[in-house]
């Protein structure tokens, strides 16, 4: 049995006179709530009382006894207050007791409510039998309550390799970079485990008090993507190597491929390589050779002036010389020891020691942060940042920073700013004509058929021009408005900048007149500013 604590009133209907009984909560219970008493007195019209005499008694902490005044009714029933919760889970109950002669509710009575007010899902047949068996007034009561929706979850891929192999070389504490010891590649061996599949779960839909469905929320399904060299488990969970090779994710799908392992140079006794998984030459790359790889490309040696591209990076570690005819094209990153006379371009970040009168292009960043770690003439861009020791030379090489956009972008940039002059200029040019046809066509005079057939030529370009315009146009304002709002781009020397050289942030340029040290450039507020490490 528990014990009323929370205080209460109850109502006597004595000589027409409505008798108040007040009992206040005892020790740990909740005091009346003016307003649930008003409330409840007002229900059954018992309005003629000195309001402020009753409540100072609601707030004594002994029992009581209070005349409200005249009273014509009769007596009246117990009275049930319901309260349901914000996400309609919960019906919260309150009762109050019935005029000393008054009828308590039963169970048919307190359904009946429930009933009048929509509540047909989740109702305690316990909790109102402990009310019926034990009545405690002014109390809360949970007599109904939803069944909240079961929440599923998105399928997931656990990866058992490296799928980021953003590895850069290490950094000795002398100030050099050791580029011999990197493992970027994921090796793995037949039978091992790549990946494993959870499926989703779609959880279940809930039902709130009034019946209503409480929708799940919708999950996303996945399944494993694989290529060649790798098998399935039976249930399609698991995803395990066939062969030994090399692990890596691209879009999702995972590739194992051989390694293509060349023991010494590339050179007339190899061939030109194209190959769809990961090269390791352990030699140099002669002049006038070229590689193609799906994967990564790895050279022990020196790259003389040949050709690499990778879909994945490029790792050079005794650097490329060159001679103005070598490149170096990776989807990837590219780490590399020293930069001279090539052309280089990452999708990633570049890393390298030195870079010399070459033109070197990234998506992200370029670091040259080896000891001596210097940059002195050619081209170099990122869409990121570009980082050095030292820039340009004290013999003035005319060397070039860009930075702000990528640098594919800012090439497409540049090549819309062209298309558009030349279709304006076309334009331009056809308008008049077009004018002079139909001005001669509205003096009602009719064009023969080999002027009425350039007329529709004319009209045909006019029209083909006006799309082009329209589309190169609007693709230029974005790549301006990404080039205009680039925050992070800075150019950071970390030891002397050297006059000669010019630096290029997003759409503003400055040339360095003076030498400076430790400084940083970006721009801010429209202009390019320096500032001190």
């Amino acid at each position: 049995m528990s014990e009323q604590l929370n205080g209460y009133i109850q109502i006597e209907i004595k000589n027409n006179h409505a008798i108040c009984h007040y009992y206040p909560p005892k020790e740990g219970g909740i005091p009346l709530v003016y307003s649930e008493v008003l409330e409840y007195l007002t229900s059954h019209e018992i309005t003629e009382y000195n309001g402020a005499a009753f409540r100072e008694m609601l707030s004594g902490d002994k029992e009581d006894v209070f005349d409200m005044g005249p009273f014509s009714g009769y007596d009246f029933s117990e009275t049930m207050t319901v309260k349901v919760s914000l996400d309609r889970m919960k019906a919260t109950c309150r009762f109050w007791p019935p005029s000393t002669n008054g009828q308590k509710m039963n169970v048919k009575d307190i359904l009946a409510e429930f009933q009048k007010r929509g509540i047909v899902y989740g109702i305690d047949q316990e909790a109102i039998m402990e009310f019926m068996t034990d009545r405690c007034y002014a109390t809360d009561y949970v007599l109904a309550h939803g069944n909240p929706p079961v929440i599923g979850h998105d399928a997931k891929i656990d990866y058992f390799f490296n799928t980021n192999p953003t590895l850069k070389p290490k950094h000795n504490e002398d100030g050099t970079v050791d580029y011999h010891d990197l493992n970027t590649i994921n090796g793995v061996k037949e039978g091992e485990l790549l990946a494993k599949l959870t499926p989703m779960d779609e959880g279940k839909t809930g039902t709130d008090i009034y019946g209503r469905e409480i929708p799940t929320r919708s999950v996303k399904s996945k399944t494993l993507k694989i290529n060649k060299n790798i098998r399935l488990s039976e249930d399609g969970s698991e995803a395990y190597a066939s062969v030994t090779g090399h692990v890596s994710l691209v879009n999702d799908q995972i590739f194992v491929s051989d390694l293509f392992e060349v023991p010494a140079d590339v050179d007339n006794s190899v061939g030109n390589i194209n190959y769809d998984g990961n090269v390791h030459v352990k030699g140099n790359v002669k002049s006038g050779f070229t590689i193609v790889a799906k994967g990564d490309v790895i050279v022990e040696g020196v790259v003389e002036d040949a050709f690499i591209k990778a879909d994945g990076q490029i790792i050079v570690k005794r650097g490329i010389h060159g001679m103005h005819k070598g490149i170096l094209k990776a989807k990837g990153n590219v780490i590399i020891a020293f930069i001279e006379n090539a052309k280089v371009f990452s999708g990633g970040y570049i890393e390298t020691g030195s870079i010399i009168y070459s033109e070197v292009n990234a998506t992200d960043d370029v670091l040259v942060l080896d000891k001596k770690g210097y940059i002195a003439g050619g081209v170099v861009r990122a869409g990121g940042k570009i980082e050095c020791m030292t820039a340009g030379s004290e013999m003035g090489s005319q060397t070039k920073f860009e930075v702000g956009i990528a640098p594919a972008k800012k090439e497409r940039y540049n090549q819309l700013r062209t298309l558009i002059n030349s279709e304006t200029a076309k334009i331009e040019k056809i308008t008049p004509v077009i004018d002079s046809y139909n001005n001669y066509i509205y003096s009602g005079k009719n064009l023969d058929e080999k002027n009425e057939a350039y007329f529709a030529k004319l009209l045909r370009e006019l029209s083909q021009s006006k799309t082009i315009l329209q589309s190169s146009r609007t693709e230029f304002n974005m790549l301006h408005q990404e080039m205009l709002s680039s925050k992070h781009s800075k150019i950071i020397i970390r030891r002397d900048i050297f006059p000669g050289v010019l630096l290029t942030i997003s759409d503003l340029s400055i040339t360095i007149y003076s030498k400076r040290s430790y400084c940083v450039y970006e721009k801010k507020d429209g202009e390019i500013v320096c500032s001190t490490l």
